[in-house]
């Protein structure tokens, strides 16, 4: 099906994107930034390329100009229109598996309004899965069929097995981006949902008596990635291969970790009109971070005598859950209250008892400690750009955003040496620093007292204007953006293309 020319440069390589969210259309997280930057940086390197997504409510809220391209029929006699339509935010056309009873909805696209998964889901994006591997066959005879199908996550992780089933399949990129969620669901509900019986196999798609979508996605796909190298490694471990450490490491030769990139249009310090005072490396830093900082601590609700006060400020963005290592923050901010000068400023939401221990610290300590329970995307650029310091603790972290946006914004990042993080962020030392590299802080093991040392470190290097000034810098100059990623992921494609001719 592959033409040879296809990848040579004689011809656009012709790629359908399959995910489950893309931001600004719908997002949950680092996936629905994702699968908006990345279509985007293949579609301006010359791919041709096509966007494909579940028609949730709020999506067909946000599109335009709408074209029924046709209808597919699926298993069990369900039926999905595919509707044609487009989006300023992206540069290729969206194709949208519009099935009222599965998608037309309010709210989180994978959960109800009682923060669990909606009971329907191995049914909605097993269909979801099955629509797009007919579209990549060109079902529909719209004249389009790609060379390469690029699926995301657990709820894409049955295309490849579907495509699996034609004759004459394109190639198919599957990428992990959080292990921990797999989507996995019975032997009655597979049966249901008239899944091919060969599946069910322990060499295909059964994992310990379930059907799990993540696992499919791993053995019927041509290539594995995830989303940072680190990532990519530690999967293959006990600790954090949440039980497909062996299948990973079995799958090793065609298993590789792309990192992430940022939208740097978006994330621009220079531009951003989110934030007080624009800036770059070679304006007043110092200044315009100040400047920045009062403007947040402003718009947290913080005294204005707390506003004018140049004690530093450590910022914290991202979900209140465990895997972020939030808990570990809220365990030292007493005691470093007690013994530094620094103030907190906390963004997200997640666990209730986490929450509640944001607000318990932001009623003790009103004067250093600021935060809002949720999201805002304003608020955000604001912390980036106003905080002086990031925390991020993950206890896993596959790549990470949040970390690249503060080497982006001057906002040196403390992190721990996992995923993406360890990728990204460079510790400081004497030797980093004499080299020009240093760009953050390091620590190892997932307990408070490494992150509170951490931050210490931080906070004391802080008070040497120049050397904070050099690693500000170091980490600012950085190539982040999703044209290296896209890169990169190009090579991934054509590496995939040529084992096709290889074996044909």
């Amino acid at each position: 099906m592959n033409e040879p020319s296809a990848h040579s440069g004689a011809r656009p390589l012709r790629v359908l994107f399959a995910a489950s969210e893309a931001f600004p259309l719908i997002k949950t997280g680092g996936l629905g930034d994702v699968a908006h930057a990345l279509p985007n940086a293949l579609a301006a390197t010359g791919a041709d390329v096509r966007l494909v997504l579940p028609a949730y409510r709020d999506v067909l809220r946000r599109v335009e100009d709408l074209q029924i391209l046709g209808w597919l029929k699926l298993r069990g006699g369900d039926q999905a229109r595919i509707v044609q339509a487009w989006h300023p935010a992206f540069e290729m056309p969206l194709w949208l598996v519009d099935m009222a009873p599965l998608f037309d909805r309010e709210g989180n696209p994978y959960q109800g309004p009682d923060g669990q998964p909606w009971p329907d889901n191995p049914r909605r994006f097993t269909r979801f899965a099955e629509a797009v591997a007919l579209l990549a066959a060109d079902a529909l005879d719209a004249g389009w069929r790609p060379h390469l199908v690029h699926a995301n996550d657990w709820q894409t992780g049955l295309v490849p097995a579907f495509l699996g089933e034609q004759a004459d399949p394109p190639r198919c990129i599957y990428t992990v981006h959080n292990l921990a969620y797999d989507g996995q669901f019975d032997y009655a509900t597979f049966q249901a949902l008239g899944l091919p019986p060969h599946w069910w196999r322990i060499d295909g798609a059964e994992f310990h008596d379930r059907l799990s979508p993540m696992k499919a996605g791993l053995v019927y796909s041509d290539r594995i990635t995830t989303v940072s190298p680190t990532y990519a490694r530690e999967i293959c471990t006990p600790e954090y291969g949440y039980g497909y450490a062996d299948i990973l490491r079995h799958l090793r030769h065609k298993l590789s970790g792309i990192l992430n990139g940022i939208d740097v249009r978006l994330w621009d310090p220079a531009g951003d009109p989110h934030i007080a005072v624009h800036y770059r490396c070679d304006t007043d830093l110092a200044e315009a971070k100040a400047a920045n900082r009062r403007a947040l601590l402003q718009a947290l609700g913080a005294r204005p005598r707390a506003q004018e006060a140049d004690a530093p400020v450590v910022g914290f963005i991202g979900r209140l859950v465990y895997q972020k290592g939030v808990d570990l923050l809220f365990d030292v901010i007493p005691e470093l209250i007690r013994s530094t000068t620094a103030r907190f400023a906390i963004l997200g939401s997640g666990e209730a008892r986490l929450e509640e221990r944001l607000q318990r610290l932001i009623a003790e300590h009103p004067a250093r400690v600021f935060g809002h329970v949720g999201y805002s995307e304003p608020l955000a650029h604001q912390l980036e750009a106003g905080a002086d310091i990031f925390a991020m603790p993950s206890r896993y972290e596959p790549c990470g955003l949040n970390q690249m946006y503060s080497l982006r914004y001057g906002t040196p990042p403390v992190v721990r040496r996992t995923g993406g993080l360890a990728d990204t962020v460079t510790d400081t030392t004497p030797e980093t620093l004499a080299a020009g590299t240093a760009t953050g802080f390091v620590f190892e093991p997932p307990e408070a007292a490494a992150l509170a040392h951490a931050l210490r470190r931080a906070l004391e290097t802080r008070a040497d204007p120049a050397t904070w000034y050099r690693i500000q810098c170091a980490g600012m100059h950085q190539d982040l953006s999703w044209e290296r990623s896209a890169r990169s992921y190009l090579d991934l494609y054509r590496a995939s293309l040529e084992d096709e001719e290889r074996t044909a």
